[in-house]
């Protein structure tokens, strides 16, 4: 049998193996991660057979003396099944985040190389199975995961504008091998799947045969333990919203003397949540009650912060704010002209025409504060202080040097005329300007 080849003439794969793969559906676009390897090989030869217009995707990590060769039998594979192929080279650079080995710098380029190629409507099936779930639990607990960790891989998740499923999770590598060798299906093995220098083979090959051999029923055993967990993380995320909902909290901050009042478990429990519902993964964190003693108890004056990876939690006066890692913005004062928006930072600034728009454009730029700075509410109104105006408004530190500040006029003839999105004066705003030109000034989360 050639590479690619489909099982013989006549054979046909048990009911209970392919249910879960026919069961996918609702998708635009169905596309299945190919490796190579024993598992994806054979999800490709059911998706095909259930799911006809099935795509191919294969990541070539470009680590191994085969991956040439991997990549070419993916194509003879898919030449063979009439399945279109996608080949997507990534570049692994282990180290590049806290902690990160080979093994975590490929996993990180493969997923951000799949929600790349994913669109809405589109679903993306994985083969892991029965023993990488007992892999990824045993893993996930070596390294002090809690309830969320310990729940495992999910059957299905959001990933990218897609959707990721995994329909042989319920299924051990045995009996996938078993079905691929009655279907007469080849595939490559991958060498460094036998180096136990990499902590998840050896977890495969030193300690789950052990485990398997001591406690008939091993991966089972996990996957109930796994199922525990995974409705304590749910009632977890929901007695976390409520408390959110309760104590009013909004989408960057929560109120320090509401939060205060919940007892440590439920604080802890409260912010993990507040943090991955902005996208990000919670500080791996030993003594927690310090840490929010810190951020919670500090005085008025004081300005505690934990940093974390692209974010940080920061207590200003009597609010805790969730800050996201922002793009520099221009050292230099940047010009805005009509039909050219500006990107400063993680703002955008337009300029735009009315009805009653002037011929002449005003000389208009945008630079952030450089100390001094005035205010004038009304053309013939006393000015202020901007740095008082902003203690005024509660401003939080850290805002205050990245406000886009924009002005009219050049030199010293000049004219302080929006701050950010919290200012912009009338006669640069509304449906009828009063200079005919519109600023309009938003941040990339509005």
């Amino acid at each position: 049998m050639t590479p690619g080849a489909k099982p013989e003439p006549g054979f046909a794969f048990s009911e209970t193996l392919s249910a879960p793969v026919k069961a996918v559906s609702g998708y635009r676009r169905l596309w299945v991660a190919l490796s190579g390897g024993l598992d994806s090989t054979l999800l490709l030869h059911l998706a095909s057979l259930c799911h006809p217009g099935v795509r191919a995707v294969h990541i070539n990590h470009q680590l191994q003396v085969n991956a040439g060769e991997t990549e070419d039998f993916c194509r003879d594979l898919c030449a063979g099944l009439a399945v279109p192929l996608t080949v997507i080279p990534v570049t692994v650079n282990p180290g590049s985040g806290p902690g990160e080995g080979l093994e975590e710098a490929a996993r990180k380029a493969r997923y951000e190389a799949f929600e790349a190629l994913l669109e809405s409507g589109d679903i993306l099936l994985m083969a892991h199975h029965g023993d990488d779930q007992a892999e990824t639990i045993l893993f996930r607990m070596f390294r002090g995961s809690g309830v969320t960790g310990l729940a495992g891989m999910p059957g299905s998740r959001p990933l990218g504008a897609g959707q990721l499923v995994r329909p042989l999770l319920g299924f051990e590598r045995s009996e996938l091998e078993d079905h691929a060798r009655r279907a007469g299906i080849l595939w490559v093995d991958d060498p460094s799947n036998t180096d136990q220098k990499f902590d998840r083979n050896f977890l495969r090959l030193s300690i789950l045969p052990l485990l398997k051999r001591r406690w008939q029923g091993f991966n089972q055993r996990l996957r109930h333990t796994a199922a525990a967990c995974s409705e304590s993380d749910f009632l977890n995320q929901r007695l976390a919203e409520l408390h959110w909902q309760m104590l009013g909290g909004r989408r960057d901050r929560l109120p320090v003397p509401a939060l205060s009042k919940l007892a440590l478990a439920e604080q802890k429990n409260l912010l993990r949540w507040w943090v991955r519902r902005a996208g990000y993964q919670p500080p791996s964190i030993s003594d927690w009650s310090q840490v929010l003693h810190d951020l919670l108890q500090a005085a008025e004056d004081r300005a505690p912060e934990l940093r974390a990876d692209g974010y940080s939690l920061r207590r200003f006066q009597s609010e805790l704010y969730l800050v996201s890692e922002a793009p520099a913005v221009p050292v230099q004062a940047v010009p805005v002209e009509p039909g050219h928006p500006v990107v400063w930072g993680d703002w955008r600034v337009c300029l735009e025409p009315v009805a009653t728009a002037k011929t002449d454009v005003p000389p208009i730029r945008i630079c952030t504060r450089q100390g001094g700075e005035r205010i004038r509410f009304h053309p013939k109104g006393p000015s202020k202080s901007l740095k008082k105006w902003l203690q005024e408004k509660a401003v939080p530190p850290w805002q205050r040097g990245r406000l886009p500040l924009i002005f009219v006029g050049m030199g010293d003839d000049n004219e302080l005329v929006a701050i950010g999105d919290l200012w912009c004066s009338e006669q640069y705003c509304g449906n009828a300007p009063a200079a005919g030109w519109r600023l309009i000034v938003e941040r990339d989360c509005d």
